[in-house]
Parts: structure tokens; sequence; C-alpha cells
């Protein structure tokens, strides 16, 4: 992880706001190692560091969950709001200045939006971490990209145990199969994110025990 480290150092710059993303399918590890990067960061108090969320940014479920449209094509066409966050978020971040504006993000909890101020000096570090980050919408929108390779069936056993929101594990197993893999399995196939990405962090490497 210290290559990663240094890598992502190199990169700061007082003159301009750095975005890093942090791409991987559901149950990837995406969160873990945004935060293991940021705490790393502020523990050097080296750079300052935001983290934003792609679900931040979803669609109302009346959208994303369109009954005339497949699952899996609803999750990969339909659940975020890519025009506003490039137009809001991306393009402001890259053009040089300070970052101060009020964005719209979306609470799960009573599918509306809240407004909320954000401010990020220049020269600042953005995480952005979420699935399909590598999608044809989103290219030349970021300084580096970090792929999280991990495997269908050790994700299932990730979200069987986090995602109990959903309910039972066959619950759990039928969303999963009728909505997100599905729609993961086109993205690895037309966008062939792990061969894009920077730096692709691997099931097999040391640091995927991290992540168990």
């Amino acid at each position: 992880m210290q290559k990663l480290f240094r890598k992502i150092e190199s990169l700061q710059n007082s003159s301009r706001t750095v975005l890093i993303g942090i791409d991987g399918l559901g149950g990837a590890g995406k969160s873990t190692i945004s935060e293991l990067l940021s705490g790393y960061f502020q523990d050097q108090n080296k750079i300052k560091i935001t983290i934003l969320h792609i679900d931040d940014f979803i669609h109302p479920r009346a959208v994303r969950y369109n009954p005339d449209v497949p699952e899996w094509k609803c999750y990969y066409d339909l659940q975020w709001r890519y025009d506003y966050l490039i137009q809001n978020v991306i393009k402001p971040l890259r053009n040089g200045q300070d970052f101060h504006r009020q964005i719209a993000f979306y609470n799960k909890e009573n599918d509306r939006y809240f407004l909320e101020q954000v401010t990020i000096p220049v020269g600042s570090l953005v995480i952005l971490e979420g699935i399909f980050l590598q999608r044809e919408e989103l290219q030349g929108m970021f300084d580096y990209m970090i792929y999280l390779d991990i495997s269908e069936e050790t994700r299932l056993q990730r979200v069987l145990k986090r995602d109990g929101y959903i309910g039972s594990q066959q619950q759990i197993r039928e969303k999963y199969e009728n909505r997100y893999f599905p729609a993961e399995r086109i993205y690895i196939r037309d966008c062939n994110p792990a061969a894009k990405a920077d730096y692709v962090i691997r099931e097999n490497e040391v640091f995927a025990d991290f992540l168990a």
C-alpha cells in the first residue's frame, strides 16, 4: 500500500484539486479503501481529503425502479444522476478554483434530496468512490483511477453479511442475481475496468485480507 500512498501524494497540486476514483463492484470494499486512504493522509497531515460517494447522486426510486424496464437495466442506466454530478460537482472541482456551493445529496431514508453546503479548497484531494466509475459518461473526469478487482463469489459472501436491510439471505441473493450482478457483468464486458484503471487491487493480494 505504500506504493499507492506515494503515488497519490505525488499527484497533489497546490494550484488545482485532484480527483481520485475508487471503482469496484458491489461488496468490493470501496468505502473501506476510501476511509483507509483518507485516514492515512489525515494522520500524516499532508493533504486535505474529501470523500464523496456515487450513491449520494442517485435518482429517486420512481426513476431507478421503473417497472417497465428490466431490473438490471434500471440499475445500469437509470440509477445515477451523471449529468448533475458532472456539471455541478466534477467540472467545478477541476476548474482550478476553490469549490464552494450547495450540492443536492440523496437521502435514502425519505427518498428526497437535501442541500448541503460543500467547501473544498483548491489543492485538495477528492475521492469519489462508487460503482461503474469508468463507464463512458465519466471518461476523462478523473486524475487517477483505482479499481478493486474482487470476484463475484467473494463479494456475494460479503453482501450476504452486510445487506440485511434487503431482507433474508435468499432475498439478498435474488436481488443481486436479478438486479446487480447482470449489470455488473455488462460493465465488465463493455468497460473492462481492471484493464483501464491506473492501479488495481486484486483479491489474491495480501491487502485483500484487510477487506475480508
